[in-house]
C-alpha cells in the first residue's frame, strides 16, 4: 500500500517495528465530517490516531456540551486510551469536526503494545500532559474569565485547529460548545465586533 506523507508522519512517532504492527493490525479509514466515533457509556474497542482532519471531544450534561479538546493530526485520544486500559465505559463523546483520515488501533493490540513497545507509552504520556494543561486552562476560564474572553479564545483556538479564518460556524454551535444560550453568544459576539476583535459575515466569523 502506498503511504501518504501524512501517514508517514504519524508512523514516524513510533519505532519501525511498532509501525509495521500498526499497519498489519489497525484499520485506516476515511470518516466524513460530523460522524460520531464514540459516545458516553460505550465501551472502547478502538483508539483513534488522526492522520488528517480533526476530531472534537466533549462531555455532555443536562443537554449542554462542554468542549474538552480537539484531536489534531499526529494525536490520539487520551480519554479513550484510559477507558480502554481500565475496561471502563467512555465518559466522553468524539465526533469528526471535518472529513478525516484515522488509524483505528485495536484495544487488545494496544494493551499488548504498551508492554512490548515503551515508545507508545511515551506517545500517550505526552498526550496526557497536553490534555491536562488544556483542562487547567478550561477550568481557569470557567472560574475567572468573563464570557467575552472565553469566547474570543475559543474562536482563536478553533480557527487555529481547523486552519480557517473566516471561521464558518453558527451562533447555535458556539453556544452548544461553550454551554450557554444562543442569545447570549449573539450579544457577546456583537460586543467583540464593536471592539474590532472579530467581523461577522453572513455565515462566518473573521477573527483578528
Amino acid at each position: 500500500m502506498e503511504r501518504s506523507p501524512e501517514l508517514n508522519d504519524v508512523l514516524a512517532l513510533v519505532n519501525p517495528a511498532l509501525a509495521t504492527q500498526i499497519l498489519e493490525c489497525a484499520k485506516i479509514v476515511d470518516v466524513p465530517e460530523n460522524t460520531e466515533l464514540l459516545h458516553e457509556g460505550q465501551y472502547v474497542s478502538v483508539i483513534p490516531l488522526v492522520v488528517k482532519g480533526l476530531i472534537k471531544v466533549y462531555s455532555q450534561y443536562d443537554g449542554k456540551e462542554l468542549l474538552l479538546y480537539y484531536i489534531k493530526p499526529n494525536e490520539s485520544c487520551i480519554m479513550s486510551f484510559a477507558a480502554a486500559l481500565q475496561r471502563e465505559p467512555s465518559k466522553i463523546f468524539a465526533v469528526t469536526e471535518e472529513d478525516s483520515t484515522i488509524i483505528l488501533l485495536p484495544v487488545e493490540k494496544v494493551v499488548g503494545w504498551t508492554a512490548q513497545f515503551p515508545d507508545i507509552n511515551t506517545l500517550f504520556f505526552k498526550q496526557y500532559n497536553q490534555r491536562y494543561s488544556e483542562l487547567l486552562t478550561t477550568i481557569h476560564h470557567l472560574l475567572f474569565s468573563t464570557l467575552d474572553v472565553r469566547l474570543y479564545d475559543y474562536l482563536k483556538n478553533k480557527s487555529d485547529a481547523v486552519k480557517k479564518n473566516p471561521l464558518k460556524i453558527s451562533h447555535r454551535q458556539i453556544a452548544a460548545e461553550l454551554g450557554t444560550a444562543r442569545e447570549v453568544i449573539t450579544r457577546v459576539l456583537k460586543k467583540l465586533e464593536n471592539e474590532q476583535k472579530i467581523r461577522q459575515h453572513q455565515n462566518s466569523i473573521e477573527i483578528f
